[in-house]
Formats: C-alpha cells, structure tokens, sequence
C-alpha cells in the first residue's frame, strides 16, 4: 500500500484558505501556496491545472462544507424553526470556521470565476440551485408562495446574519456570544404572520 501524498489536496486547500484570510484572494497564487505548504510548485500543477482551478476547488470545497448545515437546517421542521435554524447556522458555523468564512465573504467573481473549468462552474450552479429549491421549499410550508417570499428568506437566513459575521470579521472582533439570538430573532421578526395588527413571531 502506498504512502499518502504529503501535500494532499485538503492540505493544499487548506494553505489556500489561510492565504485568504491573511490577504484576500489575490494573495493566492501557485508559487504562494508552494512556499507556504513548503511543497514544490510541480505538487500544485499535478492537481491542479493552474491557479484558476485551485481558486475554484477552494470555494467549493468551501462552499459545500458550509451548505451541507445550512441545507439541514432549511429541510428541517416546523418550518418556522427553519428560518431562525438557518440563520443560526450561519454565525455558529463562521465562529468556527473564521478562515473559510472569509472566503465566504467574497464571492466567486473575486476567486477568478469566469476562468473555472467547466466542471467547476456547474457544480457551483448545482449548489446554488439547492439552496435556491431548499428555499422555495420551505416558502411553500410556511405557507407563502410568491416570488418575493423567497427573497424574504434570503434576507433572514443568509443576508442579515453574514451581515453580522461580515461586521465583526472586517473589524477583526470575535463574533459575540449574542450573535446567534440577534439573528434567529430578526429571522423570526421577517416571517412573522400578521393577524389583527399584531404581530406573531414564531417560538
């Protein structure tokens, strides 16, 4: 049986990652990742084809990693619980991955996206039509079904709390204890029924 290989793609991406954080995505290149994985540029071009595809594998491993907890939690029920799980999800997973949600805080276009391999841009387009369907299919339980009920949902689980992570990260402050009832509470807040002027807000 052979050895593993000492500079593995996880282990790559990793150095990738911690690049990110310390210099944004332009920090990233072959020559950089060599020096600090202390591996030869030849190990990066013999997994990947060049800088474009180490930029992509790198946001979608990112990307997944984050979408597996976020898509558990829109799948769950009730699905008012949903909406304040997602959100929570969102600033739980960023304290513990403060590395991989800088990344996050980009976007694709920032890590080279329009030089990805054909490979790599329909798996990002699968992802995001996961997210997409996930969040249509929970507008459609709580009992809303017009076009901008999904955006409501954006806007509870994904925009106001990487909002949050975003302020705190770019300042370079931990994300307070607090964050996650701050978020599930504006989340619940968004979705909240209307009946006779008062406001209901799911528990």
């Amino acid at each position: 049986m052979g050895r593993p290989s000492r500079h593995d793609i996880d282990r790559l991406l990793d150095v990738a990652a911690e690049l990110v954080a310390a210099g944004g995505p332009s920090a990233v290149t072959v020559s950089a990742v060599a020096r600090a994985a202390r591996a030869p540029s030849g190990s990066i071009y013999h997994r990947f084809p060049g800088r474009s595809a180490m930029l992509a594998a790198l946001w979608l491993r990112t990307a997944e990693r984050f979408q597996e907890g976020f898509l558990a939690a829109l799948n769950a029920d009730p699905p008012a619980r949903a909406v304040q799980d997602a959100a929570r999800h969102v600033v739980t997973w960023s304290r513990a991955h403060p590395d991989e949600t800088q990344i996050l805080l980009y976007g694709p276009a920032d890590f080279d996206g329009a030089n990805w391999p054909a490979e790599a841009r329909e798996r990002l387009e699968q992802g995001n039509g996961r997210v997409t369907s996930a969040l249509r299919g929970l507008a459609g339980r709580l009992g809303r079904d017009e076009p901008h009920d999904v955006e409501r949902l954006l806007l509870a689980t994904v925009d106001l709390p990487y909002a949050t992570v975003r302020r705190h990260h770019r300042s370079g402050e931990p994300i307070p204890a607090y964050a996650e009832d701050l978020v599930t509470g504006c989340a619940a807040a968004l979705i909240a029924e209307t009946a006779g002027g008062t406001t209901t807000v799911p528990r």
